[in-house]
């Protein structure tokens, strides 16, 4: 098996449910967005950060995974066919629980901070944003066209990659650039 199938010479892709659309399709953006978020996480993983922040970046690939899934499902069978595509509330209260377990050492913050840092950091800075442009491809499609949990963990991911990149900064020494 060859990884070319030709089946996108004409500028369509298919669909979990097999359907074929446009390969500018809302719904293929918003999962190209996902994949390049995961993408952008792997040069996290690759510029260095601590074992915690790594372990929980790799974790979180594996969502990115099962949310990239669950979108390009749009009749959302694909749960009930592979386990590790399940998404739920579970996932969205782990991210908060990374969240204020980093929050604790972290200075509070008074003002807007410029993205940066060490190289770690400012992946991290990288990832937040690409999260938020998935985010809104997500939205993009409409309440009734995603899943309310995946709302729910895309914006508490973003929330999770600033502190972490606050935190890979802080625990290099570097001190944040505020605006």
């Amino acid at each position: 098996m060859t990884i070319y199938t030709r089946s996108g010479d004409h500028g369509e892709t298919s669909l979990i449910d097999g359907r074929r659309v446009p390969k500018a399709d809302p719904r293929v953006d918003a999962c190209g967005d996902v994949d390049e978020l995961n993408a952008v996480l792997g040069m996290v993983l690759a510029a260095g950060v601590d074992p915690d922040l790594a372990e929980q970046v790799a974790a979180v690939q594996r969502d990115l995974l099962a949310l990239a899934g669950r979108l390009a499902d749009p009749a959302g069978k694909i749960a009930d066919r592979v386990p590790k595509a399940a998404l739920g509330e579970a996932d969205v209260r782990r991210l908060e629980t990374w969240i204020d377990q980093l929050e604790i050492e972290l200075p509070p913050l008074h003002r807007f901070l410029l993205p940066g840092g060490v190289r770690g950091g400012a992946a991290l800075h990288l990832a937040r944003t690409v999260c938020r442009r998935a985010e809104r491809r997500m939205v993009a499609l409409g309440p009734d066209a995603v899943e309310p949990v995946l709302f729910a963990y895309i914006n508490r991911l973003s929330d999770l990659l600033f502190v972490m990149a606050r935190a890979a900064n802080r625990r290099a020494g570097e001190i944040e650039s505020e605006w």
